[in-house]
């Protein structure tokens, strides 16, 4: 995950609603989003390399997502996988602040992460890069490579294009939200971050929706909860940018034993 954009308790009847792009390499094999075929209830696209996700989601009203934190000075070879990190919330009965107490005792052992946790009644943020975790208030929140709501150019687009979404329709629609992440325009280079990478890899990096035959966004996603339902929407995306698949899940909300 690479791009994320959050509504928060902002929708009265829409509580959760998250639209966010995975960039990866392409050649990293990944199965589509779908309920976990080993009976963890785990809703999500998968990482078959790592066995982890991106975002996801359960039947109980829990859902996470994780991005890597661009570091390239600070990377550990034999760090555990990031992904993990989701599943593991997912699969769990712990609150999500207690969750975050648990993995912020636990940050040091991985590669930079911003880690989001929740369920109806809330949600946290962490970073292993950014201080103690902290929650959420109401609200609309913007995540990439660097801290929640770092005003990178991508971020500070897709933002805002998300919330003129939200003033205008009641009830947005899957395509409108997919929309707000296919943006391919890079930034200026003079509105660039540097993140201790090559002005050219910053510029290639910079887009929303970013086309590549070696790396690219693999996906475009939306997940929403409400008191009733579960949804994650999921388009996928071939090398060249077109699209390659789509999935539409939605499930009865339950309550968690």
């Amino acid at each position: 995950m690479c791009l994320a954009v959050l509504a928060l308790r902002v929708l009265p009847h829409l509580p959760v609603l998250i639209a966010a792009n995975r960039d990866e390499y392409h050649a990293r094999p990944t199965a589509p989003a779908a309920p976990w075929d080993d009976g963890s209830g785990i809703i999500a696209g998968r990482d078959l390399k790592s066995g982890g996700t991106w975002m996801g989601m359960t039947r109980g009203g829990r859902y996470a997502l994780v991005t890597n934190f661009r570091d390239p000075m600070r990377v550990l070879p034999d760090a555990p996988s990031r992904g993990d990190l989701v599943g593991d919330f997912l699969l769990g009965k712990e609150t999500p602040a207690e969750y975050m107490a648990r993995i912020d005792a636990q940050g040091a052992r991985y590669n930079g992460y911003n880690l989001i946790v929740g369920d109806l009644d809330g949600a946290w943020y962490g970073s292993n890069r950014g201080g103690p975790a902290r929650p959420l208030a109401p609200g609309i929140y913007a995540l990439s490579n660097h801290l929640l709501d770092t005003p990178w150019p991508k971020l500070a687009r897709t933002k805002a294009a998300f919330t003129r979404l939200l003033q205008e329709r009641a009830q947005p629609d899957i395509d409108g939200l997919l929309d707000a992440l296919a943006d391919r325009s890079a930034a200026p280079d003079a509105e660039l971050p540097d993140t201790g990478i090559s002005l050219e890899r910053e510029r290639f990096l910079s887009s929303p929706f970013i086309v590549d035959p070696v790396y690219g966004t693999r996906s475009s996603s939306v997940l929403a909860l409400d008191s009733r339902e579960c949804r994650l929407h999921e388009r996928r995306f071939g090398p060249d940018g077109n699209k390659v698949g789509e999935v539409d899940l939605r499930y009865p909300l339950h309550a968690p034993a």
